[in-house]
């Protein structure tokens, strides 16, 4: 692990405050992967080209999502927006990930221990099969605390290995927004430290691989990223990172998606029977509440945050309810004591 050290909350040296960041972050649950630190802080995705690195993530996604230790390649392109690959480069990846191992080490007290990721992987006719370590499935899998969770569909667009690495180490480090890093531990970081144009010039080592790596995760992810150069005279030492984490929405549950259709698709079952109401005061009541189901009806997308959702949830139960009550004053004798299971169900 990395030298770091622990910066004062979201305050600056001479009490100057972090910089803002405005950026909006929707977690789409359905398709995150979660890894503990330890995984995440480990020179895991250190030498790995950005295929391989999605390659893992997929595996990770697969196993998370459904429990299934395989998947199509044209499932894991169209997952990262990749248009070509070849069996030979699914070949070369595979040879690489399977040789991956993370290591946790306290030198100080002489511990230290390494852990392969993969005991198998197998690929024919455009499926993957994989095997995990038995020890490596305690890191992905009911990780209780200390993980880091990666949204594919904002990692996605990263077109830099730089990118991924620096993101993931910088959120398993959540709660130290500033470290002191030399340039020797952060060419360690991205495994550039036998690269001798980025010994001799900092600037390149800046430009092609610091700079490319922060700009990706500004225009894409929640944080924002920046930096202070340490020097000795003029010569750059290393570098003071500082980041920040935007707001984080999260986007609704698969049941709250499903609440809300049911009582829409109950709501439209009805509709003759709500619009054939004879009392005209009651009939502006009807009409009322249907054009606000219609306006909710039109929010229910992909991007529904589960906050917005509980709103909706109620709007509509509210709804429903209203209009039940206005149909049974209607058409009295008509037996509506008994509503939907889901009227008295909690939405969470």
């Amino acid at each position: 692990m990395l030298p770091l050290k622990k910066g004062k909350s979201k305050e600056l040296k001479g009490g100057r405050k972090m910089r803002e960041n405005k950026n909006e972050h929707i977690v789409d649950y359905s398709n995150t992967i979660k890894k503990s630190n330890d995984v995440s802080m480990a020179k895991l995705n250190q030498n790995l080209t950005l295929n391989q690195i999605q390659l893992l993530a997929y595996a990770i996604f697969s196993t998370q999502q459904n429990g299934e230790t395989y998947f199509r390649k044209y499932e894991f392109q169209e997952k990262f927006g990749i248009k070509h690959y070849k069996t030979e480069d699914a070949y070369a990846d595979s040879e690489v990930i399977l040789d991956l191992k993370f290591s946790t080490q306290d030198l100080e007290n002489n511990k230290f221990s390494f852990t392969n990721v993969f005991s198998h992987i197998d690929y024919q006719n455009g499926l993957f099969t994989f095997e995990w370590n038995k020890r490596m499935i305690a890191h992905i899998l009911e990780i209780k605390e200390s993980y880091v969770l990666t949204d594919l569909t904002v990692t996605s667009n990263f077109k830099s290995s730089y990118s991924w690495i620096l993101y993931e180490y910088l959120k398993a480090h959540y709660g130290y927004w500033n470290m002191d890093m030399s340039k020797d531990s952060l060419m360690k970081l991205f495994a550039v430290e036998d690269v001798a144009s980025y010994k001799r010039s900092t600037g390149h080592f800046k430009s092609r691989v610091l700079d490319k790596a922060i700009n990706e995760i500004n225009n894409f992810t929640e944080l924002q990223v920046w930096y202070e150069e340490n020097k000795v005279g003029k010569k750059i030492t290393g570098f003071k990172l500082k980041w920040s984490v935007g707001k984080r929405k999260y986007i609704a549950t698969d049941k709250q998606f499903t609440y809300l259709r049911e009582i829409q698709d109950e709501v439209n079952r009805k509709m003759i029977d709500y619009i054939s109401i004879n009392n005209t005061d009651n009939y502006e009541k009807v009409r009322s509440n249907l054009m606000e189901m219609r306006k909710i009806n039109e929010e229910i997308n992909g991007k529904l945050t589960i906050d917005r959702a509980k709103e909706l949830i109620d709007d509509s139960k509210r709804c429903y309810k209203t209009l039940e009550n206005l149909l049974e004053i209607d058409q009295k004798g008509r037996d509506t004591s008994v509503y939907f299971d889901w009227l008295n169900e909690s939405d969470e």
